[in-house]
């Protein structure tokens, strides 16, 4: 039997109303953006309908077009052939996968270079597109845009480093403030004369004239291949157990700590470690300087790195501003639920059962819950003995917005939990050492929550059971409406008493207007 309609209205749930069924959010499937960057070449296709961005394609070419402009002052010729040969692929790919809009824009190398009105012209005659050259403000501009698509609540400076210029945005209230540019890109500075001494010198001098801009203090998110490439390298320096750069947070002692151990390791070594391309890693040890004379300046509280930058900034700007507020993670697991789940929808109902079981339970915490009584039957195609493996790896490993690693780790074990009884013996155990004990247990027990409350999927569960919770007396009490009677069977009465252990309570069971256990 299906499930039988909520009485709330949506705008009423704690869920708010779905936007995925909003026509303006449907308009941007298939959003397309091409980025000509200094080093690098990429075609990214979103699936746009969801708040959180979704990578329906994604393609990269390490052209290196800002290559010797530092001594030519033109474009690398050999990096004009290859980032030409990309670009017709891609408008060969964007025009068979239907992509409408597709936005190509280019930045430091291009508009910089004594040929880059010569090549944009090249690529118009080559491919029909339209490359439309950015400045630096707006370069740093559309960054924070992809910053905030993924950090809604984002406060203090990003920094995006490309080959040829870095830009320093300010992000405050869910918008973007001062913006500086600056040639502090790797292309643009590795050749200078007097080594790893003068690079420092130069980049220290260059930030000293622009830090009070920003103040000191503040989070500081990373943006571009080069920061990312030392955050890989920085996970593992500390064997740290979970390898999603999104949101990876680092301290200023531990960034400092990396540059340092880069600057004792050859190319070769790091990328045997790390698996990182050479034409990425052969900047890095440039970058890595860079980043070092960074922190000294801004003094920043906390590192993050951002895999969300000037692409998805730009899927941002499509984004009309109702879909702007809402929630990246909660709206990427409701599109997930509506595509995967066998009852789409009986996520927000599993929610409002379990949610009195938690009463003290923060915003953060419950949107968490929220997020994994979305998720929680989205993997039911996989193999039962597996079921919580692949559950735990959705959560930990999927390109989710606004969730940070121990958030990622206390969603996957939620949903491990929901499959699961025991988290023992596990290939995930390293994982859990990024929580601590009681947020294990909470984990736990939000797991065999759901894992109690799936037991009444067939039906309303809202017109079928109550819980309540005596955190004082720790007593669970469910009330069942006569109908339901019968769905309290031996595995459901079993699993109620698993999830009461699991809180450290003692349940009882009514029946309403009939008999109490």
């Amino acid at each position: 039997m299906d499930a039988m309609p909520d009485k709330r209205s949506d705008d009423d749930s704690p869920f708010g109303k779905p936007i995925i069924e909003d026509p303006s959010a449907r308009a941007l499937a298939r959003v397309g953006v091409i980025d000509v960057g200094s080093n690098s070449v990429r075609l990214v296709v979103f699936d746009g309908a969801a708040r959180s961005p979704a990578y329906f394609y994604n393609e990269k070419v390490m052209a290196a077009l800002g290559a010797g402009m530092g001594e030519t002052g033109r474009l690398n010729p050999e990096g004009r052939t290859r980032a030409l040969a990309a670009l017709r692929r891609f408008a060969a790919l964007a025009k068979a996968m239907k992509v409408s809009p597709l936005v190509a824009v280019a930045t430091a190398a291009v508009r910089e270079a004594e040929d880059g009105a010569e090549f944009r012209k090249d690529v118009s005659r080559a491919t029909g597109l339209k490359l439309k050259v950015i400045d630096g403000e707006e370069e740093a501009r559309l960054s924070a845009q992809g910053v905030l698509l993924g950090w809604p609540g984002a406060e203090g400076v990003i920094c995006d480093i490309g080959g040829s210029s870095m830009e320093l945005a300010e992000v405050s209230g869910g918008k973007v403030g001062r913006r500086v540019t600056t040639a502090l890109g790797p292309l643009k500075v590795k050749d200078l004369k007097g080594g790893t001494k003068a690079l420092r010198a130069h980049a220290r001098a260059v930030l000293d004239k622009v830090a009070g801009d920003f103040g000191p203090g503040r989070r500081l998110y990373l943006v571009g291949g080069s920061w990312r490439a030392i955050g890989r390298i920085d996970m593992a320096r500390r064997a740290y157990p979970l390898t999603v750069l999104h949101e990876y947070r680092m301290t200023p002692d531990q960034v400092r700590e990396t540059v340092d151990f880069i600057d004792g390791e050859t190319v070769e070594s790091l990328r045997a470690r790390t698996g990182i391309g050479l034409e990425r890693l052969s900047l890095v040890p440039v970058a890595a300087q860079v980043l070092a004379e960074l922190v000294r300046a801004l003094k920043p509280s906390e590192i993050d790195i951002s895999s969300y930058g000037i692409r998805e900034g730009l899927l941002y700007e499509q984004m009309p501003k109702k879909l702007r507020a809402r929630d990246p993670l909660i709206e990427a697991c409701r599109f997930a639920e509506q595509s995967g789940a066998r009852i789409p929808g009986f996520g927000k109902k599993l929610y409002a059962f379990i949610q009195p079981l938690f009463p003290g339970a923060p915003p953060a915490r419950q949107r968490i819950m929220k997020a994994a009584c979305l998720l929680h039957d989205v993997s039911w195609r996989a193999h039962p003995d597996y079921r919580h493996e692949v559950c735990f790896d959705n959560a930990t490993r999927a390109n989710l917005g606004g969730l940070n690693h121990p958030e990622r780790v206390f969603l996957g074990l939620s949903l491990l939990h929901r499959y699961r009884n025991s988290r023992a013996g596990t290939r995930f155990e390293p994982l859990f050492g990024l929580l601590s004990e009681d947020e294990l247990r909470d984990a736990e027990a939000v797991g065999k929550a759901m894992r109690f409350g799936a037991m009444f999927s067939a039906e309303a569960l809202d017109e079928m059971a109550e819980l309540s919770f005596d955190p004082d007396a720790r007593k669970v009490e469910l009330r069942l409406h006569p109908e339901a009677e019968a769905l309290y069977g031996e595995v459901a009465q079993a699993r109620y008493l698993a999830m009461c252990k699991a809180l450290g309570a003692e349940g009882t069971c009514a029946v309403l207007g009939g008999r109490r256990d």
